[in-house]
């Protein structure tokens, strides 16, 4: 967008656009008029976007470009029938979005519930209307260079337009280097770009960019139920709505582990495609260790696979090397990332991508459903509650198969953990730019433990809160990996959320009671009755064993990477036997690896 009025360089745009050709093979389009201009290229992931094209419009007023999948489609339809506008059932997302801004204008991302980005040009007003989702699954960027304003889903195609510079952010980077991730909210690590948050939204009009946010994650009321039942069902039914609404497609693929979080998605997703048909059409990718760690991934992950009749695909990491993720010819990752480990999980999405465009994880199970039951026991004795606490944990000691979940040793590393369990403010950070940015002070403040007052479970609001959680929605962003594949998150959907949040800490949220009886006669007693276990041993901690691995010591710096790390104050790594403190100290070697990617690409 031209702020002065300028026309649209046609060319340029084009070329813009065909960056994006990786991530949306299907189709490719372009539009423009006067100082505006959009490009979109399309991945069809829903049944609705069989005849989608974008950019699209509503009778010439109002245009959009839209990386978007709606939730609760029924119940929108139904409110802009009442609005008096004329949508078909059958309507792609981009479409309902449309109509959604001409029924009720920037209020209408109250009313939008999924995984959208989008930018909406209103032609009458000459307005550009932009929206990120709630959880900020779809990524969102934007700059404005003097009357320039560009906005897109992927970084890398803001970064090759001629008036954005390659100058970094410095305090993005050092984030980076503190955090695994940027905690500076709307950065990126260019100086030019800038990052829009979740659940925000953004307006420009001649020129002028104004961004608010339009929602946060409310305090759920407490749910109580009469009937253990009645919840199990509840909450089956949200959740296959959830899995429904991200599953339009023929076939899909699930992220499996062995554990409970990932099969009780694989199982709804197979009772949902069933319900239309489609038994056959649910696939299982699970990434295992066969001689490199001791793992048991494989055996409980078949035993799921074998009950909901699915079939699955291993991943075997044992050849894994360090940093494979960035010492590849075929990816350049458009901010640093901190992966020494493991290839980010590159060659099991392609994998996945081969057989369908869509693939499920489990990811927020753990988070919704958390609870501390020190902190719970602490709170009824405090009130003098002394049946209830007595109740609650003679309801907690017969649950099925508990003294096999006690977890005396989990409990005694949280109450006592050691010094290198907790975090650590590394001293290898340049001096300079320690204290230009106030860093120690900065890590100081994002490493200290909020409190949230008036939540009922207050470490899983927390938890589903944690800025970690977008970053990790943006790492399996087809813009990110290079991969033509949708990943989505059915336990972040906004119903199912509202549902988890308002549980009690008993008898479903300890230990995740509420899946365990929802998996019960689905899946296996072996896996549903599994105590909660990390890997038997580190990854990181075997790799580091190996004599292959003694250049980590020796690495040549980057002539940027002095900017942000003194190298000689880096501590030896090679045979380092505690994860953390050599995930700590590799940080500026991943930092290394990108800005010489960096450099390699101009």
């Amino acid at each position: 967008m031209h702020g002065d009025g300028a026309p649209i360089e046609r060319g340029l745009l084009q070329s813009l656009t065909d960056l994006l050709s990786f991530r949306g093979p299907e189709a490719c389009g372009i539009w423009s008029d006067g100082p505006l201009g959009m490009g979109h290229t399309l991945l069809r992931t829903t049944h609705e976007s069989k005849n989608e094209r974008q950019p699209a419009d509503l009778e010439g007023r109002y245009w959009i470009v839209s990386d978007a999948r709606l939730d609760a489609r029924k119940e929108l339809i139904a409110e802009l029938q009442r609005a008096e506008l004329n949508v078909r059932s059958n309507a792609p997302d981009c479409d309902l979005i449309l109509h959604a801004y001409a029924a009720w204008g920037a209020a209408c991302v109250d009313r939008l519930q999924g995984d959208f980005s989008f930018a909406l040009w209103d032609a009458a007003n000459g307005e550009l209307f932009c929206a990120r989702d709630h959880f900020g699954v779809k990524p969102f960027y934007y700059a404005q260079l003097g009357k320039i304003v560009l906005c897109s889903n992927t970084l890398n195609c803001i970064h090759h337009h001629p008036a954005v510079s390659t100058r970094l952010n410095d305090l993005a980077i050092a984030d980076f280097l503190l955090f695994d991730m940027i905690r500076e909210p709307g950065a990126t690590s260019f100086a030019d770009i800038q990052r829009l948050p979740p659940a925000h939204v953004l307006s420009c009009e001649a020129g002028t960019i104004s961004v608010r946010r339009y929602w946060t994650l409310p305090l759920s009321a407490p749910r109580h139920y009469m009937r253990p039942n009645e919840c199990v069902e509840q909450f089956r039914d949200l959740l296959d709505r959830a899995v429904a609404d991200r599953a339009r497609v023929s076939n899909v693929g699930v992220l499996m582990s062995g554990g409970l979080d990932s099969p009780t998605v694989a199982a709804s997703a197979r009772r949902t495609l069933a319900c239309n048909g489609l038994a056959g059409g649910v696939s299982a990718y699970t990434a295992v260790f066969e001689s490199l760690i001791p793992d048991e991934e494989r055996h409980y992950a078949t035993l799921v696979a074998e009950a909901l009749k699915i079939p699955i695909e291993f991943h075997v990491s044992d050849d894994v090397r360090l940093w494979d993720c960035v010492n590849r010819q075929d990816h350049c990752w458009p901010e640093p990332v901190h992966s020494p480990a493991s290839d980010g999980g590159l060659c099991q999405l392609r994998r996945a991508a081969d057989r369908s465009p869509v693939v499920l994880t489990g990811f927020g199970g753990d988070p919704s459903l958390s609870c501390l039951l020190s902190v719970y026991f602490r709170q009824l004795l405090t009130t003098r509650r002394f049946g209830r606490a007595f109740a609650e944990a003679m309801r907690y000691l017969t649950t099925e198969g508990r003294f096999s979940r006690l977890y005396f040793r989990t409990r005694w590393n949280k109450w006592f953990r050691r010094k290198n369990q907790t975090p650590r403010y590394p001293e290898w950070l340049n001096q300079d730019l320690e204290k230009r940015l106030s860093l120690r002070v900065r890590w100081e403040a994002l490493t200290r433990v909020s409190v949230v007052d008036g939540a009922d479970r207050r470490t899983a609001y927390e938890a589903m809160t944690d800025p970690a959680w977008t970053n990790l929605f943006e790492g399996f962003d087809p813009g990110v990996t290079g991969v033509p594949l949708e990943v989505r998150h059915p336990f972040f959907d906004l119903r199912l959320v509202s549902f988890l949040l308002a549980l009690p800490v008993l008898p479903w949220c300890s230990d995740k009671e509420l899946l365990r009886e929802a998996a019960r006669g689905i899946l296996p007693d072996a896996v549903r009755l599994r105590r909660k276990s990390p890997l038997l041993a580190d990854p990181l901690v075997a790799l580091l064993e190996q004599t292959e691995s003694a250049w980590v010591d020796s690495f040549v710096p980057a002539a940027e990477l002095g900017h942000y790390v003194v190298r000689d104050r880096i501590p030896k790594v090679f045979g380092e036997k505690d994860a953390w403190t050599a995930w700590i100290h590799l940080r500026p070697l991943s930092l290394n690896f990108w800005l010489q990617s960096q450099a390699a690409t101009g």
